[in-house]
């Protein structure tokens, strides 16, 4: 057995894994995975830099994963940083940061790869020959993938979450101009999309990331969030409408009442949920199928 560590760090959260890697079948066995709201791409979208606020909290969180990672005695580690990073003038505080506390420079990845390891992670345990769009909505920026078993096309496209929040949204909840902002830079990233990937020839829509997740755990009414439940979940389109409509009419403090919903996404789920809703529109997909492992476990089967 080879034990790793694979650190995914994004606009919104960082996350780490640390898990074996089976010799033989490359399986990967989990032995500790976790996620804190970092919000490091704050105010990127606007200014150009990261913030330093935003810098100390994604630090802090580095800070804890360098224990667990000492603690579980990772012999390899891969930290990889994604939208925020790539468009911050000041990314190289960012990276000093990082390499003194963790001891590796983060790779700052283009979406192009940001998208291959989204496939890799996501799919790895599904069957079947249906040629698959994997979906991974983010803070930043959203990757399209098509294939089956490789990649056959690739494209990152700068719609997420916390940038089309920061972008449009001014009130709570947000007005209906507001969202048809929201919706018109989602069709028009989707048309960009298209130019590279055929969304609309896939079998199988497969969604992941935090907005997808969330707006999954929320169709499925559970008490609290339930990693178990939520991967591989079947969510039909009518769900997807449902639960962005009924956030679209919520304020924050209804949104903060509902107990799948994490602290950190409460103020960016509404942007997500559009984002979703519009995909799902557009590919004409009956469901998602919903995948907690995505990049990280990617990333993490890279080191390997």
């Amino acid at each position: 057995m080879t034990r790793v560590a694979g650190i995914d760090c994004g606009t919104n959260s960082i996350r780490l894994l640390v898990a074996d890697v089976h010799p033989d079948t490359g399986e990967l066995i989990e032995l500790d995975r976790r996620m804190t709201i970092v919000r490091l791409g704050q105010g990127v979208d606007k200014t150009g830099r990261l913030a330093p606020e935003a810098l100390e909290r994604t630090f802090a969180a580095c800070r804890e994963y360098a224990g667990v990672i000492r603690e579980l005695g990772a012999e390899r580690l891969r930290f990889v940083a994604t939208s925020a990073s790539r468009d911050a003038e000041n990314r190289a505080d960012f990276v000093n940061g990082v390499v003194e506390i963790l001891g590796v420079e983060p790779e700052v990845i283009t979406g192009d790869q940001e998208a291959e390891f989204s496939f890799t992670g996501a799919t790895g345990e599904l069957h079947g020959d249906d040629r698959r769009l994997v979906v991974d909505i983010g803070g930043g920026s959203t990757e399209f993938v098509v294939g089956n078993k490789h990649v056959e096309a690739a494209r990152s496209v700068d719609i997420g979450c916390v940038r089309l929040t920061e972008r449009h949204v001014r009130h709570d909840p947000p007005t209906a101009e507001e969202v048809a902002a929201i919706r018109a830079d989602v069709r028009t990233a989707l048309d960009l999309a298209a130019e590279t990937v055929p969304i609309d020839a896939a079998e199988t829509l497969v969604g992941l990331a935090g907005s997808v997740t969330t707006v999954a755990a929320i169709a499925l009414g559970l008490p609290e969030y339930d990693s178990e439940k939520v991967h591989h979940s079947r969510i039909s389109a009518a769900q997807v409408a449902e639960v962005t409509e009924r956030l679209l009419a919520s304020t924050h403090d209804e949104r903060a009442a509902i107990p799948v919903i994490h602290p950190g996404r409460v103020d960016v789920i509404i942007a997500g949920a559009v984002v979703l809703r519009e995909i799902v529109e557009r590919v004409g997909a009956r469901e998602v199928v919903v995948s907690e492992h995505d990049i990280l476990d990617g990333i993490a089967l890279s080191v390997a």
